[in-house]
């Protein structure tokens, strides 16, 4: 298992002598052969700037970083892959703060790239080498000549080309599941939010958020666009805007407006779930699927992290309970961080949690963030690390009816059959 590493002007290497090293958390540590696959398809290598990589010496276990003007090397997994290792590295500037990416550990072995994750989905869909950006190119010119007045699909046009977001190409593709924002306001201040930041957070925004608040006809066409098939789903909350149900009143217009038309696919939301009676209000307009996201079940963790403004974690757990009850399929956008989410305290409350809300599906997604500002951010550890492999393990076998995947799913039969009783009420 050698040490990867990259030069200044981005060449990527392996070691030959030393081996790769990860971290979980603030630690370094060796990585396990059972936590290594190859390299999946559709990742991407990526160098760590201001970091030198850290390697060991297999005769001796001796950690040592490598020479200035080399720096670590992460790789960027397609969704499907749940990581269990951060790159092994030190910072040569410790106040610059990564860009907001998932970094995951990589090794040279056996004459390829490894990397310390896990399949937790199938990746076909998410794999972004299945969506021909020429496609894209010819779906947008077509929607947006289609709808010439829908500044919806204006907006969604730079986000499918510009920064090749794949929710937003499937709109464009008309498959799978489509985007719809809505909302340029939060009720929350996440720590490394990818669509707005604060002028002294020291973080880049990768993307830009909406600026402009669509009416019930723009959000109406989309949908109806997009829901032809009995698969198809449709997404209000994206990366590109705020929280979808502060725009409760357009959701549920708009929810009413196309249940009338059609019955067809299924209508989704991504959302903090922080404002429970808004979300009551989207559940009984017609809602099909809901994925709440959240990076803990502990009060502390969370409230660091979201920085909630006028709601808190008993709220979005009110949330999940009722559209639950009313046989909506829930499921978590679960943001992973290793040596934090696989601490014993962690695993305990969302064990928890999960059996309080009856959910349905956890999807893992890698945290993208700058790991020592994270760390600094949270509280320390209570218990034992026990590693994210083993974590997958204590989910999988204390929620037995909980499926463990990385995106948003069609319901099972059973769960589908509820979404049609709704759809006649």
């Amino acid at each position: 298992m050698y040490l990867v590493y990259a030069d200044e002007q981005g060449n990527v290497y392996d070691h030959p002598e030393l081996y790769g090293l990860a971290r979980s958390g603030d630690m370094i540590v060796e990585m396990l052969e059972e936590e290594l696959i190859p390299l999946p398809e559709g990742a991407t290598l990526v160098g760590l700037p201001s970091t030198r990589a850290v390697g060991m010496n297999p005769e001796t276990g001796e950690m040592l970083p490598l020479p200035e003007g080399s720096q670590a090397v992460g790789a960027l997994l397609p969704q499907g892959f749940t990581r269990l290792c951060l790159p092994g590295y030190v910072k040569t500037d410790k106040s610059y703060k990564l860009p907001l990416f998932g970094y995951s550990a990589v090794v040279w072995k056996d004459g390829g790239f490894y990397v310390a994750a896990d399949l937790t989905d199938d990746p076909e869909q998410w794999n972004p080498l299945n969506c021909d950006r020429e496609d894209v190119e010819v779906g947008v010119g077509a929607l947006t000549a289609k709808y010439p007045e829908n500044r919806l699909y204006d907006h969604l046009s730079n986000c499918a080309l510009g920064y090749e977001c794949l929710t937003s190409s499937n709109t464009f593709l008309g498959r799978w599941e489509g985007a719809v924002p809505v909302s340029y306001s939060c009720n929350a201040g996440c720590f490394g939010c990818i669509s707005e930041q604060p002028d002294d957070s020291g973080f880049v925004s990768p993307q830009t958020r909406m600026n402009f608040r669509p009416t019930v006809s723009e959000i109406t066409e989309v949908m109806l666009e997009h829901l032809k098939t009995p698969q198809s789903i449709i997404s209000f909350g994206q990366g590109c805007e705020g929280e979808p149900s502060t725009q409760a009143k357009l959701i549920i217009e708009s929810i009413r407006e196309v249940r009338s038309i059609t019955d067809m696919g299924y209508i989704n939301i991504n959302t903090n779930a922080g404002l429970s009676d808004h979300i009551r209000g989207i559940v009984d307009a017609g809602l099909d699927l809901m994925r709440v996201s959240t990076i803990s079940a502990l009060d502390d963790h969370y409230n660091a992290y979201y920085k909630p403004r006028g709601y808190t974690l008993a709220n979005v757990e009110k949330s999940l309970k009722y559209a639950a009850s009313q046989g909506v399929y829930t499921s978590i956008n679960y943001l992973i961080f290793p040596g934090v989410t696989d601490r014993e305290e962690e695993i305990e409350a969302m064990v928890e949690f999960c059996r309080r809300t009856d959910l349905k599906l956890i999807q893992m997604r890698n945290l993208n963030i700058d790991p020592e500002s994270y760390l600094e951010l949270i509280p320390p550890a209570r218990g034992e690390i026990l590693g994210m492999k083993t974590m997958l393990d204590i989910f999988r076998e204390e929620l037995p009816e909980v499926i463990i995947g990385s995106y948003t799913h069609v319901p099972p039969a059973d769960l589908a059959r509820a979404k049609e009783r709704r759809v006649r009420l």
